[in-house]
């Protein structure tokens, strides 16, 4: 059986590696990304290969650590030290926390603090 976590390593491994497909293929075509205070960031797939084709391909140095991670039923909570980030207005580091819902295998929502 695959475990809750694997599809949340997955995600990383293609994110430090750039891979935009791989990245995606991780995650619901119906997939919600919100701010912590409910705000919808990013809506659907196309959306999400828009925004991560953009920062993928401005950021050749993008890497990410996950110092900590707790996993509750079908919610897996990371905090991420992400650098390398490099898109107008954004800082390249940054710290953050990305609580992620998994549902048949597939990240079907996030709620993002940073």
């Amino acid at each position: 059986m695959i475990g809750i976590t694997d599809v949340i390593d997955a995600q990383i491994a293609a994110y430090r590696e750039r891979d935009l497909q791989r990245f995606l293929d991780c995650y619901a075509a119906d997939v919600v990304i919100r701010d912590f205070d409910g705000n919808v960031l990013m809506d659907g797939l196309e959306v999400m290969r828009e925004r991560y084709g953009q920062l993928f391909r401005a950021s050749p140095n993008l890497a990410v650590q996950i110092p900590s991670r707790i996993v509750v039923g079908d919610h897996v909570i990371d905090e991420e030290h992400v650098t390398g980030f490099n898109l107008p207005g954004s800082p390249s580091e940054l710290q953050a926390v990305a609580i992620y819902k998994v549902r048949d295998q597939k990240i079907c929502s996030v709620v993002l603090i940073s």
